[in-house]
């Protein structure tokens, strides 16, 4: 699913419907979104809600690292349609994307496009088109 907003494109992965968009609601958390600037700049990010950001950071408090830390993380009220696309546009009007690593600038450098995966030595597990 790709929704066309006021200042960029939004790219949802391949598996993205409307069961995915109600269980990512319930799960308080979604990767493997893209956004694509009008330059045709794309940007990895992933969405949080404040509950789920909670039970993570308590987790990863268990193992002697208690932060949450991601590139592209951005915190939502309800990983919603309406607060993902919000969200995006006004990150997108304060040039918030240009902070961060596009997708060009990462995949000379062997990391997945968002929503790969790495196996256990951290090579990509799935094959990125160029």
């Amino acid at each position: 699913m790709t929704l066309q907003l006021d200042t960029c494109r939004l790219v949802f992965p391949e598996w993205y419907d409307e069961r995915a968009e109600y269980e990512a609601e319930q799960k308080g958390w979604l990767q493997g979104v893209r956004v694509e600037l009008p330059d045709g700049e794309q940007y990895s990010v992933h969405f949080y809600d404040l509950v789920r950001l909670g039970q993570d950071l308590d987790e990863e408090a268990k193992w002697d690292r208690p932060f949450v830390a991601e590139p592209g993380l951005i915190v939502v009220p309800a990983v919603s349609r309406e607060a993902i696309t919000s969200a995006v546009n006004r990150l997108a009007i304060t040039d918030y994307f240009r902070h961060l690593r596009s997708e060009a600038e990462i995949r000379p450098l062997g990391y997945p496009l968002a929503g790969g995966s790495r196996n256990a030595t951290g090579t990509p597990t799935e094959s990125v088109a160029t």
